[in-house]
């Protein structure tokens, strides 16, 4: 399968941006891709840098505008696209969610974050509803995508539940980068630790992973931070955790890659994690702590 991943700064004023988008996606469509991957919450500037209600107003019913936007494109292009957006549910009630867009234009499926952060400059649990629909993979022309969303990249729980359930691909859309009081050493760190953890998703499971990060600067409204770096380095690893494709760190791209989906048969039979579960000793995984 031909893949495309889209990487790039976010601008500030949304329909600015989304055209901006859009014209990734139609350079991915036209080297070929089968399937678009697009980063986290990307119609607009990373807006959980500070708790701020009037916010809310950039998020929007699913279906909504913005899946009808994309569903054109998608149909226009005969491509599946799986989008990340900032959805309004209800009054007061708000997710931040994936939507897979079939290549006719329809909704595939979609998915609610899990795992919501909440740390310096990353407040999302004062916008996010934390996801109900479960991990369950989302079936589309091209293939069976385990979708999740940035935070949920490093439980491996769900990452597992995806391959139980017949995922051919892993797939996270992104929004991470580096503090700016943290030393060149440790923010290189936890940008490997970010690469390493997904990297064994792919190799527990078998299966390819595609990571869609930001890349970029963007200030703090508030002024008490110095902004987010998003750290870019979009990447897609093979069914042993081998990368196929990086992306720079400080750079915009929009980068085919080919992945050979049948690969991960071969991989599955030489190392059998499946087969060999102990799976009747696991019980303890459904606990927050043994004591």
């Amino acid at each position: 399968m031909k893949i495309g991943i889209v990487q790039h700064k976010c601008r500030a004023d949304v329909e600015t941006n989304i055209a901006h988008i859009e014209q990734g996606i139609r350079k991915a469509a036209a080297e070929g891709a089968e399937l678009v991957v697009l980063q986290e919450l990307h119609n607009s500037l990373y807006f959980c840098q500070t708790e701020n209600t009037e916010l809310f107003d950039l998020a929007e019913p699913i279906p909504g505008p913005s899946t009808e936007r994309f569903g054109k494109l998608a149909k226009e292009l005969g491509a599946v696209i799986v989008t990340s957006l900032f959805e309004r549910r209800a009054t007061g009630l708000y997710h931040n969610t994936a939507v897979v867009i079939e290549k006719d234009g329809t909704m595939a499926g979609k998915y609610r974050k899990m795992h919501i952060p909440d740390d310096p400059a990353y407040y999302e649990k004062f916008y996010f509803t934390p996801g109900d629909l479960g991990f369950h993979p989302i079936q589309t022309s091209v293939g069976c995508l385990g979708v999740q969303v940035c935070w949920d990249q490093w439980y491996p729980e769900g990452a597992r539940l995806m391959a139980l359930q017949g995922a051919e691909l892993l797939i996270y859309p992104t929004a991470i980068g580096y503090e700016s009081l943290d030393t060149p050493e440790e923010q290189e760190r936890q940008r490997e630790a970010w690469m390493t953890v997904q990297r064994g998703h792919a190799v527990a499971n078998g299966l390819p992973v595609i990571a869609v990060n930001r890349t970029g600067h963007e200030p703090d409204p508030s002024g008490q931070t110095n902004g987010i770096q998003f750290w870019g380095s979009s990447f897609v690893a093979g069914p042993q955790g081998e990368i196929l494709y990086q992306a720079p760190t400080d750079e915009e791209v929009v980068k085919v890659i080919d992945v050979d989906l049948q690969r991960s048969e071969n991989v599955r039979r030489w190392w059998p994690f499946l087969r060999d579960r102990r799976i009747e000793e696991f019980k303890g995984l459904s606990q927050r702590y043994i004591d």
